[in-house]
């Protein structure tokens, strides 16, 4: 791929992340806190989750934007109340399910389920070694939908979100 059409591709990528002077923002994340960042990225998620189950299809990229909204809701919470920090939910994608548990947002038990779902349900489908199917895609959008109305009132915060329902 070296000096061909990909390469060039990746330079203006590397680019596009290391000149950022100009650039459009995405609206609604133009916040400084770093939770509501996270709030609202988790917002942003379960739209185009929504939008795209609407177009009767999508099932995989459904799925993964639900498992990814709920996480973020999490993080919020974690960031909201002074639990973590930006850099300590950066990497394992289930540990925000322990934290939650550890803050007591939720049980230990909901968090391991959260978590064996993940690892056993989010990778499968995610790298195509099951077809994801629109019961499941249903399924894990009404999950991520509960999680962040729980966590919007735990935290008392509702309207930060900018979620459209």
């Amino acid at each position: 791929m070296d000096d061909s059409y990909v390469d060039k591709a990746l330079t203006d990528a590397e680019v596009a992340f290391q000149q950022t002077r100009g650039q459009t923002g995405e609206s609604d994340l133009d916040v400084s806190n770093t939770a509501l960042v996270q709030l609202r990225k988790a917002c942003r998620l379960l739209e185009a989750a929504r939008t795209l189950r609407e177009q009767n299809g999508y099932y995989t990229v459904v799925i993964e934007a639900s498992f990814v909204a709920a996480e973020r809701s999490i993080q919020f919470y974690l960031l909201h109340r002074g639990h973590a920090s930006g850099e300590d939910l950066r990497y394992e994608h289930t540990e925000v399910y322990q934290q939650g548990a550890t803050v007591n947002l939720f049980s230990q038990e909901f968090a391991d389920r959260l978590t064996q779902l993940w690892k056993q349900n989010r990778a499968e489908v995610y790298y195509r070694e099951t077809v994801a199917s629109a019961e499941q895609a249903d399924a894990m959008l009404a999950l991520a939908e509960a999680v962040h109305r729980y966590i919007l009132n735990a935290a008392t915060l509702r309207y930060e979100c900018v979620c459209s329902q």
